[in-house]
């Protein structure tokens, strides 16, 4: 499979950007079956340059991420990445993760320092592990074995008490450290991102592609459930516009449609090397966007 860098570095400037599309493992039997038989078929037509798969909160979903890794690879043909935490685990159980994955054939990691269980909360270093992403980048390059990629915070990291600017230098600082690439948190303010873009490029001097996380608004009730957890606002104009429908979960899902489009017109229309999409394991919205771009 290929390096994700290797894809980047591939790509001319000015042609078709690097698209990825995130999913995240299902918690029930009938969540396997519907995203093996009907969401990454569906979704693979389009032809996504990688996917990634999340690890979940505590790293608790450590090995079924890389067995969905895996089978994305052997299954769909496409590049994938794991992602990859430092909570709950010791140096050396890192390292037995990193050897299976590349036993798995996992080539690429998504290097983070993760969410505690459940979610929410202080993170707390684990005896024996890391504390900090870029220890994990470190650990990880040293082994020169994967393509890495690391996570960027266009409105600033939540748990960053000294505030986005402090947040950005510690992320030029982990890139250092052996980033391939960066994926951003999601976001529904452009200018956010173009404020991070240029403060990252122009200031900081980051050549490595940073690619924008977007996420097609899948239901009021995720928003209001999961927005609190990364750390993004919701912008006025949302919010309102998720109060007006209601319980009208359609209308939600194709408003989130037309919203996401005019961000990825805006974004590809400045420049970016990459789209990378949280699909949230739905194929509806994600296919709209890519036909909508034309993509």
């Amino acid at each position: 499979m290929k390096l994700i860098r290797d894809i980047h570095a591939s790509r001319l400037p000015g042609s078709q950007p690097v698209i990825s599309f995130e999913f995240t493992p299902p918690r029930t039997d009938e969540g396997d079956r519907t995203l093996f038989e009907k969401t990454l078929p569906a979704l693979s037509l389009l032809k996504p340059d990688y996917c990634s798969v999340t690890y979940g909160a505590g790293g608790s979903t450590r090995d079924k991420t890389l067995q969905i890794v895996e089978r994305i690879q052997r299954d769909q043909h496409l590049t994938a990445m794991s992602h990859l935490t430092c909570v709950g685990a010791t140096k050396t159980e890192i390292g037995s993760v990193l050897d299976e994955a590349y036993s798995r054939g996992i080539r690429n990691i998504l290097a983070l320092r993760g969410d505690p269980p459940g979610g929410m909360g202080e993170f707390t270093k684990t005896a024996g592990g890391l504390e900090f992403s870029s220890e994990l980048v470190a650990y990880i390059k040293a082994r020169n074995q994967f393509s890495i990629g690391a996570a960027g915070f266009p409105e600033g990291h939540m748990h960053c008490r000294e505030g986005k600017y402090v947040d950005w230098q510690r992320l030029k600082a982990k890139i250092d450290c052996g980033v391939d690439f960066v994926i951003t948190q999601l976001f529904f303010d452009n200018r956010d991102f173009f404020e991070f873009y240029e403060h990252m490029t122009v200031k900081l001097g980051v050549s490595v592609p940073i690619c924008p996380g977007i996420l097609p608004i899948p239901s009021a009730g995720w928003i209001k459930r999961f927005i609190p957890m990364c750390g993004a606002k919701v912008p006025v104009e949302v919010a309102k516009k998720l109060d007006q429908f209601g319980d009208n979960e359609e209308a939600v899902v194709d408003w989130g449609i037309e919203y996401a489009t005019k961000q990825c017109e805006e974004l590809l229309k400045y420049g970016v090397p990459g789209l990378h999409f949280y699909t949230v394991n739905k194929v509806k919205p994600t296919r709209a966007i890519m036909q909508n771009l034309k993509l």
